[in-house]
């Protein structure tokens, strides 16, 4: 009589038993965060390091950005789509339905939908969440539009160099501001694997623990920002995404800690 072989259960060595990531906890039960601690029998924190402060519409027409004078949009994140449709609700501007929209990932693509009629030729974004992929893709488009970076005191300057490099016409339009939140009543060291997702957090942790030693902490990273920002504090990124076989964090998380499980 032949004997099933036993399902080997999914264990991960000793030194990953605590992740903390760095945003807001997920709203609802379900979450592949949650689905991922359980296929790992891990503890899961989530903390926001940073908040978000929109700039009211008073301040904003100080810069005098007239939105409609503009074709296309560039957008890295969705506290930006947020900002952007609540200082056009704000200032009662309508937005073209021809407005192009230029994403730095199809999430993000995606999230367009709850303000407005998505449709592919008009919504584009990059392949791999990289910078580079983003210039491709507004370089189709570069010579027949006019940009809005809508973006937050600390904008991406690679993006402004390549539209100023590219001679496109283009404005910034600060729409939100990042603060720090007070983290010191998280221990940062208890953590086996600490989360970003922002370069704005990064700064959050070092504003709060000006002396962070990461001694053995892994540091996973989404976005060429955030990968760059944590190198830039002498930190290390072991865990890095988007990528090919890690389009997301829950994805970039999952193939480090099989790589990291028991046989």
């Amino acid at each position: 009589m032949i004997k099933k072989a036993a399902k080997k259960s999914t264990t991960v060595e000793k030194s990953v038993k605590k992740i903390l990531i760095t945003q807001p906890k997920p709203e609802g039960v379900k979450s592949p965060y949650y689905d991922l601690a359980v296929k790992y029998g891990l503890m899961l924190d989530f903390h926001p390091f940073i908040s978000v402060e929109g700039i009211p519409a008073k301040e904003f027409r100080k810069q005098k950005i007239d939105i409609t004078a503009y074709t296309g949009v560039i957008f890295t994140s969705r506290n930006t789509i947020d900002h952007f449709f609540r200082i056009c609700d704000e200032m009662k501007i309508s937005v073209s339905q021809e407005t192009k929209y230029f994403c730095i990932t199809e999430s993000v693509a995606l999230y367009l939908q709850k303000f407005i009629l998505y449709r592919k030729r008009k919504v584009f974004y990059g392949a791999d969440g990289l910078n580079k992929s983003l210039f491709d893709v507004i370089n189709k488009h570069k010579d027949n539009e006019k940009f809005l970076y809508p973006c937050s005191e600390s904008f991406d300057s690679d993006i402004t160099n390549w539209l100023k490099n590219n001679k496109c016409e283009f404005a910034t339009p600060v729409l939100y501001k990042i603060v720090s939140n007070d983290i010191k009543a998280v221990i940062a060291k208890e953590y086996d694997v600490i989360c970003f997702f922002t370069p704005g957090g990064v700064k959050s942790l070092l504003e709060n623990f000006p002396k962070y030693k990461q001694n053995g902490t892994k540091i996973a990273a989404f976005g060429a920002n955030t990968i760059k920002s944590v190198e830039d504090a002498g930190l290390e990124p072991n865990i890095k995404a988007p990528a090919p076989q890690s389009p997301s964090m829950v994805t970039a998380l999952d193939n480090f800690l099989k790589s990291t499980s028991k046989k």
